[in-house]
């Protein structure tokens, strides 16, 4: 389905001509400051914090931020195994922080603390271009300084800032050991391209050359990444790095639309608008993710949903994120981008935020996925989050056909998420290696065994097999759809199928279809849980948390057995998962036997 989506792409000449290597007019350039705020519109941001205490709050956290960072010392180039990235991203929020509260306030206490961040990354030895990441959010992090701060800065500093972005920034970028990132769809290629082209923009006048260049690359490659939103919008990597990757995928946009006044139509590649309503999606009424892949448990707000809102006219996006900026505590992702969020909703009113108008969405692409959210104001509502996809996908696991399951404002079914990846690292991990016999395989938190899917003969999932949507059910009595996993299995069933739906808005339903081949199969279903569960007859599970219950029955024409298992690792270099549990059942097919298991998840009220 991707190559032919490429295909079709590639088949509209008018589409290829205003999106695929367009060179930008650059005698129209604004004047600094060019990046995503212009000369005048602290204004605007001024008028609307004083009609929006939410929005106030978060000017607040920037300047206490900002406070605190005046009397401390400035970064210094420590590595955390093969990374400086802890580092570049406190640069990046201390100097975005800092010349926000300088452009808002016109304290000079600000700008002169983020002139002395700035001349001490400057000064590093280099931004560790092995692990490319680091220098795009380091040199993001100058460019904002030096173009936010433009008519503060020293001149010496200017020329040194200028100095380090083109050395130890664009430079490396060029090399063909570092530079792999611009033959990459995910989100590396967004944020290195997106930190350079910060730079680019923001030194342009003194390095038209160097800068000309790495713009014109960045808009022949960005568009790789910004593909594989469609045809749909969801977004391969999950729940955490849609965060990552397209925070810096806005900000490349917004930061081309400011200094040029067009983000060259690579907004409008299909797919990636739509992507908003799918990470919309991706938060269940327990206010709790569908956190498939490499994604924490636990959910953060997006400073670029505003912009999103904003592009599309549709402030609906924001109906979840208003209600995080009334919390006790603001819990953002990619929090040192926070100020991007008061541009971002500079005139955007949140008292005045409608609800969504759609309980269901269902996307293709590399990992399909399928959501279901009975209502929007309800917070016992019925939440469906179902996965189709393939473990070859950037930072997947094996959860080919995993579910997450709210009711009665509590998450019954889970994913144990993923975990820190320098933990497994420096214990020798080889985390990076996808092929079917990896070590990545053996994290605890990775494989098919632990998530809410079907294990076969107690073995992995095949890497290179994919799980794709082959029907969609959106009536009102079934809500849901079907995955075929055959190709998850290959070699092990002659065919399998899962099909996932909400049955007239009050329980779940989960059919698995499955036909053996030539040999007898175990089957292993299993469904990781934070509730307490015992086993109240052959078929049924009850479950109990928070004061709610929820039974689990299993109807099959095989014979099987309830079991549980634990989630406590024997490698010592796994996570621990304490507070939660699998439960599920085991059972045997005889050779070429077939049939459909059904699993009702039943909340008791």
């Amino acid at each position: 389905m991707k190559k032919l989506f490429i295909l079709f792409l590639l088949s509209l000449p008018c589409f290829y001509l205003t999106v695929f290597g367009q060179s930008l007019n650059y005698s129209k350039i604004t004047p600094h400051p060019r990046l995503l705020l212009k000369e005048g519109a602290e204004k605007t941001i001024k008028n609307n914090l004083k009609s929006n205490p939410e929005l106030l709050r978060v000017h607040d956290e920037i300047i206490a931020y900002s406070n605190l960072v005046l009397d401390a010392a400035p970064s210094e180039r420590i590595m955390e195994g093969k990374r400086l990235l802890g580092v570049s991203r406190t640069v990046l929020k201390r100097i975005f922080y800092l010349s926000y509260a300088y452009r808002i306030t016109g304290d000079t206490r600000y700008s002169l603390r983020a002139e002395k961040e700035m001349l001490a990354a400057s000064a590093f030895s280099d931004w560790n271009p092995s692990h490319f990441l680091d220098v795009g959010e380091m040199v993001m992090a100058l460019g904002i300084g030096y173009d936010w701060l433009y008519n503060t800065l020293q001149s010496s500093t200017k020329k040194i800032v200028r100095e380090a972005i083109v050395q130890k920034g664009f430079i490396p970028s060029k090399d063909k050991k570092f530079a792999w990132f611009l033959e990459a769809d995910h989100n590396w290629n967004q944020v290195c391209n997106g930190g350079l082209l910060f730079g680019a923009l923001a030194i342009y006048e003194d390095e038209k050359e160097f800068s000309t260049e790495i713009i014109e690359r960045s808009l022949e490659t960005i568009t790789k990444p910004l593909l594989t939103y469609g045809p749909d919008g969801n977004y391969a990597e999950g729940y955490g790095y849609w965060g990552y990757g397209t925070s810096f995928q806005v900000l490349y946009l917004a930061a081309l639309e400011s200094a040029f006044g067009t983000d060259n139509n690579l907004s409008q590649i299909p797919g990636f608008l739509e992507s908003a309503r799918f990470m919309e999606f991706m938060t269940g009424p327990t206010k709790l993710p569908f956190n498939f892949s490499d994604a924490e448990r636990e959910s953060l707000a997006n400073v670029i949903m505003y912009w999103f809102a904003k592009k599309t006219n549709d402030m609906s996006l924001l109906w979840v994120e208003k209600d995080y900026l009334k919390e006790e505590k603001l819990n953002f992702a990619e929090d040192r981008l926070l100020p991007a969020l008061l541009v971002f909703a500079s005139d955007i009113k949140l008292n005045k935020i409608p609800k969504p108008s759609m309980n269901y969405w269902a996307g293709h692409g590399k990992n399909p996925v399928i959501f279901v959210r009975t209502d929007w104001e309800d917070k016992n509502a019925l939440y469906l989050g179902f996965k189709g996809g393939s473990a070859s996908v950037s930072h997947a696991h094996m959860d080919a056909g995993s579910f997450v399951f709210d009711a009665e404002g509590v998450r019954w079914a889970m994913d144990l998420g993923m975990q820190q990846y320098y933990s497994l690292e420096k214990e020798g991990v080889d985390l990076w290696n996808m092929g079917q016999h990896s070590q990545r395989w053996e994290v605890f938190r990775y494989n098919n065994f632990v998530h809410n899917t079907l294990t076969v003969n107690n073995k992995l999932h095949n890497v290179k097999g994919e799980a794709v949507i082959t029907k969609t059910n959106n009536t009102k009595n079934k809500m849901g759809g079907v995955m075929d996993l055959t190709e998850i299995f290959k070699g092990e069933l002659k065919e399998a199928t899962r099909e996932v739906n909400i049955i007239d808005k009050k329980y779940l339903l989960v059919t698995d279809n499955i036909e053996a081949g030539d040999k007898e199969v175990r089957i292993r279903w299993t469904m990781a849980t934070p509730a307490d569960a015992k086993v109240i007859n052959d078929n049924t599970f009850e479950l109990q948390q928070d004061g709610k219950r929820l039974r689990l029955i299993v109807e099959s024409p095989f014979n099987f057995k309830l079991k549980t298992w634990s989630t406590q690792s024997k490698n010592a270099y796994d996570a621990p998962n304490d507070g939660t549990k699998l439960i599920g059942f085991e059972t045997q097919l005889n050779a070429n036997q077939k049939g459909s298991i059904h699993v009702k998840l039943i909340p008791q009220k």
